[in-house]
């Protein structure tokens, strides 16, 4: 930690003098193919869009990873420019959202729960344990949580989450689909873990988010606008998929009426 800071503090002298220069604070886990800000060879495609814009802009963006929890404080203290990714409807107690500009999506996510297929489709109350990777909020199921209707294991990464899951040591696992599936395509003794729409899931927008630097947000905001073609490339390179293109796909596999799947209005599900 405390050479992540001396190189965040190192670049920030950097950045006063260059003002074209800006440092983004990232999530430190491996997420692709959404992030991957560890990685030397492709970071994934929130990274790809903002090489794209600083290329179109001549910005200069610099990545520093950080544990979820710290980014906001680093972005209160000034060590860092942005966070990627945020979200005006994520909580946290360091940064108030008024005070915050967030950009337009770079792309949106599908945060779900996953489970093995010969369990897919039996609903909210077949789950009991529930794996999520540490630093990760579960919203969806925080009543339960509190109920102790549903008991919550933190994991470290992704394939500790899906080596429990596939031991069955827990139900289901709160994780994103695409970052499921690339994981999934890597390690295919997990291929028999599905998506179950009887569980909570949503579509939830990826943004970058700023304290100070408003005008870079607006000016990335008008580079996705006007370049849409181009964001849909980059996305469909990394094979990004959502709700729309999944729900009739894994209703048929799961053998599911439109009424079954799982709604954040239903009252049993709040």
């Amino acid at each position: 930690m405390a050479a992540s800071l001396f190189i965040i503090c190192g670049l920030l002298c950097s950045s006063y003098a260059l003002a074209e220069r800006f440092i983004v604070g990232a999530q430190n886990l491996t997420y692709f193919p959404h992030y991957d800000f560890e990685s030397d060879v492709d970071k994934g495609v929130g990274w790809a869009i903002l090489e794209a814009f600083s290329e179109a802009s001549d910005h200069e963006f610099i990545y520093v990873n950080l544990p979820i929890r710290r980014l906001q404080m680093e972005l209160a203290k000034g060590n860092i420019d942005f966070v990627y990714p945020d979200n005006p409807r994520w909580y946290n107690s360091i940064t108030n959202t008024d005070d915050k500009t967030f950009s337009l999506p770079l792309t949106y996510t599908v945060t779900g729960t996953m489970v093995k297929k010969d369990k897919a489709g039996k609903g909210i109350d077949s789950i009991k344990q529930l794996a999520m990777p540490l630093g990760f909020t579960p919203v969806n199921w925080q009543q339960r949580i509190n109920n102790g209707d549903t008991q919550l294991t933190a994991v470290q990464d992704i394939p500790q989450g899906l080596a429990l899951l596939q031991q069955e040591r827990v139900d289901a696992l709160d994780l994103e689909y695409n970052v499921a599936r690339h994981s999934i395509s890597r390690l295919s003794r997990y291929d028999d873990i599905t998506l179950d729409l009887t569980l909570p899931h949503n579509e939830i927008p990826f943004s970058l988010s700023t304290l100070n630097n408003k005008k870079v947000i607006d000016e990335l905001n008008t580079f996705i606008a006007t370049n849409p073609t181009l964001i849909a490339s980059i996305i469909e390179k990394y094979e990004i998929a959502y709700l729309s293109e999944l729900y009739p796909i894994l209703m048929h596999e799961q053998g599911l009426a439109p009424d079954e799947v799982w709604s954040k209005e239903a009252p049993a599900n709040n």
